[in-house]
């Protein structure tokens, strides 16, 4: 393995290993982590913008729309015109709450055995450095 004081470098690296374990997961019900994620949060926000959406989840417009398209193509997601016509608002649609529902014992279960490998100190500790950083 390629030794490196780079801190960048072992962040993407982990970064990786962590959303290879939860797609592994979630892989029996069609989404990726980031299409879970993105589903989690239009669960607990109400009707966001598409743009109120990328500023809750830290990513760039472009990125999101890339995920909101094949989301919507699955009928997980609908866009819907919002309060004036520059404005387009996310909704989730009976589909995605009902995946949302059959996948999360399985996003619990990648969770936990994540937890289990670090030990809960270390996850809050790794929590409280990853705030920090970001």
């Amino acid at each position: 393995m390629l030794t490196s004081e780079c801190i960048c470098t072992h962040l993407r690296r982990a970064a990786r290993g962590v959303s290879r374990h939860y797609d592994e997961a979630l892989a029996d019900f069609g989404v990726n982590v980031a299409q879970f994620s993105l589903l989690r949060h239009l669960q607990r926000l109400d009707r966001p913008s598409i743009t109120a959406l990328a500023e809750a989840m830290g990513l760039e417009r472009s990125t999101l729309g890339r995920n909101l398209r094949v989301l919507e193509a699955e009928g997980l997601v609908a866009l819907a015109d919002g309060d004036d016509q520059r404005n387009r608002v996310v909704l989730l649609t009976e589909a995605g709450m009902r995946l949302l529902h059959a996948a999360r014992p399985a996003w619990e279960q990648a969770q936990a055995s994540l937890v289990e490998r670090l030990g809960a100190g270390q996850r809050d500790e790794l929590v409280r450095l990853l705030d920090q950083l970001a």
